[in-house]
Formats: structure tokens, sequence, C-alpha cells
């Protein structure tokens, strides 16, 4: 995809064979051109967005990105449960840090072409103390907030240690306050002023949850990502269900449904829901848009699917 992106006859031999009709979707002050996401995690450092673009994604989530560049976690690292159409991935947040893609998000606006929204995932380096985690977040915020179109706070995934021990009611509540301030701060030197969502883990209780997204709203924040990738490892038939890391794909689909449906409950309009985790194919989508999500994000399902899933699903809208 970053090959066939800087090649303009690969580009336009992308764009002819998996070109999706628009079906545009306004949330967060922005108008998408359809609700189909590519979820974080793919292109962590925005290597190839316009590849992507091509395939015809109404956004794209790039990241996540942390302040400094991180090896991430040793290989191996990322497992495919093919009996189970699902991954599992211990990363931890491998990628070249803040400048990098910052550099890369500069590079490609001046590109000027019609390209799907870009979103932008931000996380703590694993080195940083989980009482710094503020910190991280805040000088991620004022580094990319004017490159992005929107920014995800990401403090469910569960491969840096403590990580999602940030979404419990006081760590978050302290978290949210700072970036909430941070934002203020750049929008009055008018650094920008994009979108803030928050990304949450699918294996929070019901409790949990609602303190996070009661938080959420309180805080000013204008989204909520439903749902990370999950420690659980329900029904699997694959051999390499063992192996430590976040869960992806259909086995997830369950809990991310159900999980979704409760969000919306809990937002009553307020703020829009994206959903991700578990969707494979059209009526997965469909099944999500029509519990009451925003937009949607696909990840695991483009290595079961193939490019040809977003022009599925948008044609199917």
């Amino acid at each position: 995809m970053r090959f066939a992106g800087a090649l303009p006859p690969a580009l336009r031999l992308l764009e002819r064979l998996y070109a999706a009709p628009e079906k545009p979707v306004e949330a967060f002050g922005l108008t998408f051109r359809n609700p189909i996401g590519l979820a974080a995690g793919y292109d962590k450092d925005a290597l190839a967005i316009r590849g992507l673009a091509a395939l015809g994604f109404g956004h794209i989530e790039v990241g996540t990105v942390t302040p400094q560049p991180q090896p991430g976690n040793p290989r191996p690292r990322l497992f495919r449960l093919a009996e189970d159409e699902a991954l599992i991935n211990r990363l931890g947040f491998p990628g070249r840090g803040a400048d990098f893609v910052a550099q890369r998000l500069k590079a490609h606006a001046h590109h000027g072409n019609h390209h799907p929204i870009i979103g932008v995932n931000l996380g703590k380096n694993t080195a940083t103390p989980l009482d710094q985690a503020a910190a991280d977040y805040t000088s991620l915020l004022v580094r990319l907030m004017i490159f992005a179109d929107y920014l995800t706070i990401n403090v469910s995934s569960p491969n840096t240690p403590g990580l999602r021990s940030l979404q419990g009611r006081a760590p978050l509540e302290s978290l949210l306050s700072a970036i909430a301030e941070a934002r203020r701060g750049i929008a009055h030197g008018q650094g920008g002023n994009a979108p803030i969502l928050v990304k949450l883990s699918p294996d929070l209780t019901d409790q949990e949850l609602d303190d996070a997204v009661g938080l959420i709203v309180d805080k000013g924040m204008d989204g909520i990502i439903a749902a990370n990738t999950t420690l659980r490892r329900e029904r699997l038939r694959s051999g390499s269900q063992a192996e430590s890391g976040g869960l992806s794909g259909r086995p997830l689909g369950a809990r991310s449904l159900a999980m979704l449906k409760q969000v919306v409950r809990m937002v009553n309009g307020r703020i829009p829901v994206v959903s991700a985790g578990g969707i494979m194919n059209a009526e997965d989508a469909h099944a999500r848009l029509d519990a009451g999500a925003t937009l949607v994000q696909i990840y695991t399902a483009l290595i079961y699917r193939g490019p040809g899933l977003i022009k599925a699903i948008a044609r199917n809208l």
C-alpha cells in the first residue's frame, strides 16, 4: 500500500478496482465519505495513507503513536487463528514516534487530493510511569492536533503494562481533565481543535463502563470507540489461543455488538459512537449501524476477506 500510494499508475488501478460508493456521514463536525474506517494498528506510522485511501475507506486511523520511538514487544507478537477468523497481537505500540508521524501527515496534506478523514490514535510510551501518562498524551495533542482530523485516546490496549488501569474512574477523570485543558490551550493558541475520541476495552465490567462513559461525556470528549481487543479466550478452536495478547476478529463480534448497544444507551445521543471489533462482512457492519453506531472500523477482516470488503460494505448500505 505504501509503494502503490507513491506510484500514480498503481494508485489509479487500485481506485478503479476498489472505489466504494459515496455514503456521506456527518459526525464530530466532520463529513465522512462513507461510514467505513480502518482501525488503528494497521498503519502505525502513517506510511500508507494514500494507498489505503484508494481502497475506499471513509476514514483511516493511524497509530497508535507514542511520543518517543519504541520497538514494541519482542517477536513473535502477531498470530493468525485461521479456524476462528481471528488474530492475537501483542505488538506493544511499535513505532517511530510523534515527530516522524507528524512529518508523514504534513507531507500527505500537501498532496491536496481528496482523501478520507484521517484520525490519529495516541498512546503512552511503555517506559512512561502510569502517574505521568497524562504528560505523554498531552504532548501528543500539542504535536499532532494540527495534522489530524480527529484524535483518539487509547487507554484500552492490553499490550502495554498497566495501560488499561487508566480506564478506572479516578485515573480516567484525571487524564481527561488534563486532555481537556491541553485542548483549550491549543485552541486558544489557534493550533487546531480536532475532535477527541476515547477507545475503550470490551473487558470492562458494567460499572466500569458506566463510569468511563459518564466521564467521557462530562469532560467534553467528542466520541467513543467501542471496542479494542479482548483478553478473553472463549470458544476458540485454533492452537494459538494460548498466546498472550489482544484477540480480534470474529470471536469478538458478539461481545463488541453487546458493548455497542450498552454504550449507545448510556450516551443517549449526546456523542457519536464508533463500533469496532469482529466486523467481518457487510451484514456485521449493517448490524452495528442499525444498533446505533455512527461509524464502523475494520482490521482483522482485511486479512480474511481482502481489500474488496470496503466496497462490499458500502454497496450493502
